[in-house]
C-alpha cells in the first residue's frame, strides 16, 4: 500500500467525543479514491459505485497527522476496485480499512463505459486531456 495523501486533523473534523468524525474521514477517502480512479482510468468522469464494510480500527485526535493509502486490486471492463487504509502518519497505527471501493468509468452519456485498462499505472500518463493544461 502506498500512502500519498496526508491530512491534519483539525477542530472542525472532530465529533463530540473529541476524536475524528467518521463522516469527515469517509469524505476524505471518497475524494482521494475518485482522484486515484481518474488517474488510473484516464477519465475525469468516474463515480463511486460501492464501498464494502468500513472497519474503524482506532481513532485520531485533534493535531494528529493521518495518511491515506489506496491500491487498485481489480480492473473490470468499466470499473476499478481498490482497497483503502488510513493510518496515523507518526505512529503508523491503523485507523481504518476498507476492503473494496468500486468506481465506475462513465461516458459522456452518463452510462458505464469501457476504459481499456488492466494494470496499475504509477506514472501520470493517464491524466485526462482536459485536466492537463
Amino acid at each position: 500500500m502506498t500512502f500519498r495523501t496526508r491530512r491534519w486533523v483539525r477542530p472542525e473534523d472532530l465529533n463530540p467525543n473529541g476524536t475524528l468524525f467518521g463522516g469527515s474521514l469517509l469524505k476524505w477517502i471518497d475524494e482521494e479514491a475518485a482522484i486515484y480512479a481518474i488517474l488510473q482510468l484516464g477519465n475525469d468522469h468516474v463515480v463511486t459505485k460501492y464501498m464494502s464494510e468500513i472497519n474503524f480500527v482506532a481513532s485520531a485526535r485533534q493535531g494528529d497527522l493521518v495518511e491515506m493509502g489506496l491500491r487498485a486490486v481489480h480492473f473490470g471492463r468499466t470499473s476499478l476496485t481498490m482497497r483503502a487504509e488510513v493510518r496515523n502518519m507518526i505512529t503508523k497505527d491503523k485507523i481504518l480499512t476498507i476492503d473494496r471501493i468500486v468506481f465506475v468509468n462513465v461516458g459522456d452519456d452518463g452510462r458505464p463505459a469501457p476504459h481499456g485498462y488492466s494494470e496499475i499505472t504509477l506514472t501520470r500518463d493517464r491524466i485526462p486531456a482536459r485536466l492537463s493544461r
